[in-house]
């Protein structure tokens, strides 16, 4: 059996959780929990997640994997609804949907069924990719709450562009476009996404949306999870299958990208982006062999890469290598393929084994 293998730490999942719960008190938190849990798995997620008050997910059949799966919290489809016939699925699996366009709203408008369907209304207010002007706002809501297919409960909600940048003006001016667009206006607020819980305390109000952080994942730049207190919810790891001399000079991988220094030994670990390994990651980027860091040389292949192994003279085939996990974050690897912890995650593909702990 191939050796890579993706653990899914169960515990780390309920502990950021509830220190995103700490970082806002006094907000619900809707577990964000698209593309498959952010790599993790979708099922084995939400039931690590069973604390969380509400799950967002990306379309309806998340909703749908996750009802089968026993989950009764509030389910809120991200995008909303696609096309008319879509109100028929949402109400039998009770989905919630996010309102940004006057197309949904047409739809709702014309739906005959006498039972009112919750609803999210959204505003941009400055990402400019889904949601109604702010100067909207009135003339919307008022809309909604005339409609015999809407929940009068209407939750009001925008979406920041950059608040993993902790001192951008955009996400302040978000905060006070959204504020003074809603102002009067019944209804429970939500602005904050991860970076948003831990870095705009201003902007939690009643519900706030928490993704990348409850896997362990920081987008701020130049810092990790850890730096939040948070808890990487994915090890990948595989092992060396080889370990080879390679003299000074020689070189190592497709297109002889990397030159030997020195006589050296090089071991062949696999991984590869076969298995959703970023192929971008330069030499030098690291990795942990028997738990202390090496760094990889030459190209990432399909199924291996190349390790530098001078500083591990006792290494032997077998030994286990990771990629990312506790003691080196996936935030760290990103950055030297030029990528965010996100897409690394989502991107493991389905050759590799995935494993659970509760540790």
């Amino acid at each position: 059996m191939r050796a890579t293998c993706a653990t899914i730490h169960l515990s780390a999942l309920r502990e950021n959780l509830r220190r995103v719960r700490e970082r806002a008190p006094a907000a619900r938190v809707m577990a964000v929990v698209k593309a498959d849990g952010y790599g993790h798995g979708l099922e084995r997620v939400a039931r690590a997640l069973e604390g969380a008050d509400a799950f967002g997910v990306a379309g309806i059949a998340d909703g749908q994997r996750l009802r089968a799966a026993g989950i009764s919290q509030r389910i809120v489809v991200l995008s909303g609804l696609d096309e008319p016939g879509d109100l028929a699925q949402m109400r039998r699996l009770r989905l919630e949907g996010v309102v940004h366009t006057d197309a949904q709203i047409d739809a709702l408008a014309a739906d005959r069924d006498p039972r009112p369907l919750r609803v999210w209304l959204k505003l941009d207010t400055g990402m400019h990719r889904l949601g109604f002007a702010p100067e909207r706002a009135r003339e919307v809501y008022a809309r909604l709450r005339a409609l015999p297919a809407v929940d009068k409960d209407i939750v009001l909600m925008t979406h920041f562009a950059n608040s993993d940048v902790l001192d951008d003006a955009l996400t302040a001016m978000q905060i006070e476009c959204f504020q003074r667009s809603v102002a009067g206006l019944d209804g429970e607020r939500s602005l904050a996404n991860s970076a948003g819980i831990f870095g705009w305390p201003q902007a939690q109000g009643q519900w706030v949306r928490a993704g990348g952080a409850l896997y362990g994942i920081c987008v701020v730049a130049g810092k990790s999870g850890a730096d939040f207190g948070l808890r990487p919810a994915m090890t990948l790891a595989t092992r060396l299958v080889a370990i080879n001399p390679v003299r000074r000079g020689e070189r190592v991988g497709y297109a002889a990208t990397w030159e030997a220094p020195e006589d050296m030994h090089i071991g062949v670990a696999a991984i590869g982006y076969g298995d959703g390994y970023p192929r971008h990651a330069a030499s030098g980027t690291p990795v942990l062999v028997n738990g202390t860091r090496a760094a990889i040389v030459g190209r990432v292949s399909m199924d291996l890469i190349t390790i530098d192994l001078c500083a591990h003279p006792q290494a032997r085939i077998g030994d286990p290598v990771v990629l990312w996990g506790g003691g080196l974050p996936v935030e760290e690897i990103a950055e030297q393929a030029g990528t965010i912890g996100y897409d690394l995650t989502c991107g493991v593909t389905r050759r590799v084994r995935f494993a659970e702990d509760d540790v």
